[in-house]
């Protein structure tokens, strides 16, 4: 016993104590307990989890120094402010992309995918509003846009001008809550029927239904267009141009202090990436099980092991599998 603590305890002086974001959504959650496991029982180092949201826990890194760890930052909400903080060397981004196939943009459901696979982009969907016929006038094609008060209802309705749609034969719909935007996409999956609109991932409702996302012709039209006015009310831009929808960046972002003593907890979280498809399998036993970050990621790691194994040592991985 005392030679094995004795390794433990040179293996966590050699790694260090470090404080951790536990964003408060769901794969955030997953990551960061992931994190935690890999880092405490592979690496030997001490980590405590911090919990917040996105421009809190930014804010506290930016200002203060802590959590040292952000996994999942969305960098969106904190764009300006972070390139800021990365110019002046207070924090550093590790990893583009923690998670792959995330972001906002515009979905159909797995069967129409299938059985429609020459609409495969936005634009040539715009051209077939017949096949997504609403329900109160079957005259005009449904797209579903997001519920009063979310920022994306604003993005969605400018777009929806810019690409003519109105013109073109859709209504915009409202969802009218965040459970009426899931309930619909799950009523038309498990009837077989089609759902056009927009939605983000990862996600449970994503991973549950296997939602196709739309790829775009059109490219992104720039900063000036998505943030000077598609982001906006119509009142204040009545003239948005056709773009593609903004690309949601996620880093995993350390502080100085973390990227000053480098060496193992640095190593792994430039190397980590959690595939998609796995993330929201994950996220429906979350949602499905009622799963805290913590059970789920002990089930990650149990049913996982060819992903995780390969971000860290074959030492690392054992000492990992015979804590679980």
């Amino acid at each position: 016993m005392t030679s094995a603590f004795a390794g433990s305890a040179a293996m966590a002086q050699e790694c260090g104590s470090y404080t951790m974001a536990e964003f408060n959504w769901a794969s955030a959650e997953l990551m960061a307990n992931v994190d935690k496991i890999v880092l405490e029982e592979g690496f030997g180092c001490d980590i405590e989890l911090i919990p917040g949201g996105t421009t809190t826990i930014f804010a506290s890194m930016n200002e203060k120094g802590e959590p040292d760890i952000a996994g999942e930052l969305w960098v969106n909400a904190v764009r300006d402010p972070l390139n800021a903080a990365i110019e002046e060397g207070r924090l550093h981004s590790v990893l583009t992309g923690p998670i792959t196939q995330l972001g906002e943009g515009w979905w159909v459901t797995a069967q129409f995918a299938e059985e429609h696979p020459e609409l495969n982009t936005v634009e040539k969907v715009l051209e077939h509003p017949e096949l997504f016929p609403y329900a109160e006038d079957e005259s005009l094609g449904a797209f579903m846009g997001c519920p009063a008060g979310w920022g994306c209802q604003l993005s969605n309705a400018q777009l929806f001008r810019a690409f003519d749609m109105e013109e073109k034969g859709w209504t915009l719909v409202d969802p009218g809550s965040a459970a009426g935007l899931d309930g619909a996409i799950a009523k038309a999956s498990e009837r077989g029927e089609p759902w056009f609109g927009y939605y983000w991932a990862p996600t449970a409702i994503i991973g549950k239904y296997n939602m196709q996302l739309l790829e775009w012709e059109t490219e992104w039209a720039g900063s000036e267009n998505w943030d000077g006015c598609i982001v906006k009310p119509e009142q204040e831009c009545l003239d948005p141009q056709p773009s593609s929808y903004t690309e949601s960046e996620v880093h995993t972002v350390i502080t100085d202090n973390l990227m000053q003593q480098g060496g193992i907890a640095v190593d792994y979280l430039e190397q980590r990436v959690f595939p998609g498809e796995i993330m929201n399998a994950m996220l429906v036993y979350m949602t499905e099980n009622q799963a805290t970050g913590e059970d789920a990621a002990y089930v990650f790691l149990e049913e996982h092991e060819d992903i995780w194994t390969q971000w860290v040592t074959p030492e690392a991985a054992e000492a990992i599998k015979s804590a679980l």
